[in-house]
């Protein structure tokens, strides 16, 4: 972390335990030299693991992940878990008083930083002598490459204030909630004490925190009254270790056992697996703000990334009147485009001002409508419209063709602004990847390498779009004559 880069191993009673930044080796080291074979334990403890599917590090994905050592076919159960391998909050919600402290504990953490609550099991595990979990645990990697472990200067080099955000957050939560948990935990009885009396630090619940945010899946859990079940984070030991990608070669499925009808989780194989292929599972159509946050690398090229802006209208202004486009009227809308524009959750009581490019849609539907609608010269065919149609870039020119060169023009503008706003040019950031930087540097300039790239495409996108309605309008007032 940003704040407390430095080794803490204050959860040490016979096990050193370590929750140091990011390490500088190739490979990350696990949490003991010589862990218990993560395979032997899940199949004593009546878990199946097929006979191809082995551990080995990957170059690729830098570090540890399963592979397998000769074809396997399509439709292959892979590694079947039973109900009480996965930890997960079901572990402690059912026990006595030992660990009310606990539950109090995880009941301060925000559903956004959900990783930490269970992260909070993991670390009781971890203290715990004789721990169920310890083959488990003992397997994890002693570091993690997440931003709040990135020494000072590697954090401001993101250069992108949504994640900087994030990053210093999650920073002031950790240090805060080191606090909570020493006033919470004071004069304890030791029988009592969540962590069998031992200190719990920021740096310590870092590790935690990432551990799950980097490993843990949401699956289903029990049901709730209305039949719904509900979502329950869960770590799944040795299926953790599958490596992501947007084209999985496996998923994960969960289901009854037959024998005790109690729920087991599976991995299947998708498609045929060739020998020393890796065992592939989508972590979700997530932006590299997650994928970094989250799970500490980022994907090149990822189709889902995105750029977030601040809907502004003296923003959009300087941009349109950048763009060249006539009357700008982002900052004093009309009446009637303000009604549209509460409709669009951009102005009213409570807007959600936050928008988007890149990604999926290319430009967020709300952002593109109220441009269509700011800019529209005929009032009561944009009050008329389909809102749906006038978010939607496939929608050919909704308000005429003009009004959508305009739109897109002005798009343009505000993606020059957003780049900008970065200190460095890709190519300055290329030239430092090149002359060799540490892990963490590296991963940071990698993050904005990727946002820049995509602002860069997404103006690439809207310049052919001018062109097309461009061409067309031309040949629309040739007919004309």
């Amino acid at each position: 972390m940003a704040t407390s880069k430095a080794a803490i191993s204050s959860l040490t009673h016979l096990r050193h335990l370590t929750c140091a930044a990011s390490a500088s080796s190739s490979y990350p080291a696990r949490l003991v030299p010589d862990p218990p074979n993560l395979i032997a334990w899940v199949t004593r403890e009546g878990g199946y693991v097929h006979p191809a599917v082995k551990i080995a590090h990957s170059h690729h994905f830098n570090g540890l992940g399963l592979v397998a050592d000769q074809q396997i076919p399509t439709g292959t159960d892979l590694i079947i878990l039973p109900d009480h391998i996965p930890l997960s909050f079901r572990s402690f919600e059912s026990e006595d008083s030992v660990d009310s402290a606990l539950a109090q504990l995880a009941r301060q953490v925000p559903e956004e930083l959900w990783a930490m609550k269970l992260g909070l099991k993991l670390l009781q595990e971890r203290a715990k002598l004789g721990s169920f979990w310890w083959p488990y645990i003992s397997n994890l990697p002693q570091t993690y490459s997440v931003p709040i472990f990135f020494p000072g200067e590697d954090i401001k080099n993101l250069q992108y204030a949504p994640v900087l955000h994030q990053v210093n957050k999650r920073c002031r939560f950790l240090l805060d909630f080191e606090q909570e948990i020493k006033r919470t935990l004071v004069n304890l009885e030791p029988d009592k004490h969540p962590f069998g009396g031992l200190e719990v630090h920021a740096s310590s619940l870092g590790w935690a925190m990432s551990a799950v945010s980097s490993r843990a899946f949401r699956l289903y859990g029990n049901k709730r009254p209305d039949g719904v079940h509900i979502e329950v984070p869960m770590m799944l030991p040795l299926i953790d270790m599958c490596n992501h990608s947007f084209s999985p070669n496996a998923r994960i499925v969960q289901e009854q056992d037959t024998d005790n009808m109690k729920m087991q989780v599976k991995v299947v194989a998708e498609m045929a697996i060739k020998e020393d292929e890796p065992l592939l599972l989508n972590y979700g159509r997530l932006s590299n703000d997650f994928f970094l946050l989250d799970y500490g690398f980022v994907i090149h090229s990822n189709p889902y990334d995105c750029i977030e802006l601040k809907y502004n209208g003296a923003l959009l202004d300087a941009a349109s009147m950048a763009a060249g486009v006539s009357s700008p009227n982002f900052s004093a809308p009309a009446p009637w485009q303000e009604l549209i524009l509460s409709q669009l959750n951009l102005a009213g009581e409570a807007p959600d001002l936050k928008v988007t490019i890149g990604g999926q849609e290319i430009v967020e539907g709300r952002l593109l409508a109220a441009l269509r609608v700011l800019l529209a010269s005929d009032k009561e065919t944009a009050q008329n419209y389909d809102l749906n149609s006038l978010k939607s870039l496939s929608a050919e020119a909704p308000l005429g063709v003009a009004t959508d060169i305009a739109v897109f023009r002005t798009l343009i503008a505000l993606c020059v602004i957003a780049l900008g706003h970065f200190p460095t040019k890709i190519t300055d950031d290329v030239s430092l990847l090149e002359q060799g930087v540490s892990e963490s540097s590296e991963l940071a300039i990698q993050f904005r390498i990727q946002k820049k790239s995509v602002i860069v495409d997404v103006m690439r996108e809207l310049s052919k779009r001018v062109k097309l309605l461009s061409s067309k309008e031309t040949v629309t007032a040739e007919e004309a004559k």
